[in-house]
């Protein structure tokens, strides 16, 4: 599963069976995430969260970066059973709205907020498989 932390809202992607494509699963309001992964932990196997780091340009953490390490704490504390990993972030709002455009979506679904924190915590699992030659997660 990936994870794209915000204030006010959360993007959630996941892998299929064979971890060979991720996409996006839905935005989530951010004060209903642990009851929304609660739920979905009971229906779905996890063995991997994949949150997420944000960064600025030259590699110095974003301003939300404290909230996302107390977002991963609590994370842990509440599924000690799911391996929790942190994947730098920089640039994924950008290519989402990239992604968004490119497939040709109308402009008035373009400017829906919660479409790019789904395609950015796609493009964050996606990455993160790559780069990791993760399997079984």
């Amino acid at each position: 599963m990936g994870i794209d932390y915000g204030t006010k809202r959360t993007g959630i992607a996941v892998t299929d069976p064979l971890q060979i494509i991720a996409s996006g699963l839905t935005t989530v309001p951010t004060n209903e995430l642990f009851d929304f992964l609660k739920n979905y932990f009971q229906e779905e196997e996890v063995e991997k969260i994949v949150v997420g780091e944000p960064m600025h340009a030259d590699g110095n953490p974003a301003q939300i970066a404290p909230h996302v390490v107390g977002f991963v704490r609590k994370l842990k504390k509440e599924f000690p059973a799911i391996e929790v990993a942190m994947h730098d972030e920089r640039y994924t709002s950008v290519m989402a709205k990239e992604v968004i455009m490119q497939s040709g979506t109308r402009q008035k679904k373009r400017r829906d907020k919660s479409l790019v924190d789904k395609v950015a915590a796609a493009l964050i699992l996606e990455d993160y498989m790559k780069n990791n030659e993760w399997r079984n997660g």
